[in-house]
Formats: C-alpha cells, structure tokens, sequence
C-alpha cells in the first residue's frame, strides 16, 4: 500500500464496494499493483465534480462499486444525487474520461443505478462538514 487506507476512504462508510473480477474483496487483499490501480482510480474519481454541488464524486459517495478486471477493464457503479438530474450522461462521461486516462486502464465500462438511492449520509465526514451538514 502507498498511503493509508483512511486517506482514501476504502473503510469508510461511504466506500464504494471494491471488486476483483466481479469477486467481492476488502481493499486489504488486493495485490500491490492492484492497491495502486485503486488509488488511481480514487485520484481521478475525486478530479471529477458534481456540477450541482462543487464536491467530487467519491467524496459525495455517488460511486458505489470498482470492479478490477485482468485485462485493464475498470467497471464502476454510481448513481446521481437526484435520479432526474440533467447531467447524468455528461457527469458519467467525464468519470470514463477521468478514469480511461490512466496508465494500465484499457476500457471504463459505466452502470448508472439508483439502488439504493444517494442521501447525504454517503457523503464522507469532511464534506459534511465543508458543506454545513454537520
């Protein structure tokens, strides 16, 4: 591991699910290069911003499950902060975008769901606060 798990939230509440062809793993069993590859994914997750509230993505808790596949492919599951928001294909765009950038990524394959639905308890504690929630 390069940093400490807390710095990117893996055990936090508002984690997403981490994968490991379609396997179910604790961000603690990935192998090294994997546990890299998360924290990349994590880094250009949080470059990507809710146009409607300017907090990233991962720290508002829109991003629900990373599945690593062998072969580069990176699958995330994420929902929207309103299932009618105007944004949804521009905002899952710009999380491909941000993602298929990065070294070792060969496709970014991206599910829009809405179960269960985003409320404010997913956001991370610091955004709470930043936001006057908490």
């Amino acid at each position: 591991m390069t940093e400490n798990i807390d710095d990117y939230g893996f055990e936090a509440p508002c984690a997403p699910a981490l994968y490991a062809e379609g396997e179910a793993k604790s961000y603690l069993d990935f192998e090294p290069k994997d546990v890299t590859r998360l924290e990349n994914i994590v880094g250009a997750l949080r470059t990507v911003n809710d146009p409607e509230i300017p907090v990233n993505i991962y720290d508002l808790g829109l991003v629900y499950r990373i599945d690593l596949k062998a072969d580069g492919v990176v699958e995330i599951d994420m929902t929207l902060t309103a299932p009618g928001c105007p944004v949804a294909g521009t905002l899952t765009g710009w999380v491909q975008q941000a993602v298929s950038a990065l070294e070792g990524v060969s496709d970014v394959k991206m599910n829009l769901v809405f179960d269960p639905p985003w409320d404010k308890s997913r956001m991370s504690e610091e955004v709470q606060l930043e936001l006057g929630l908490l």
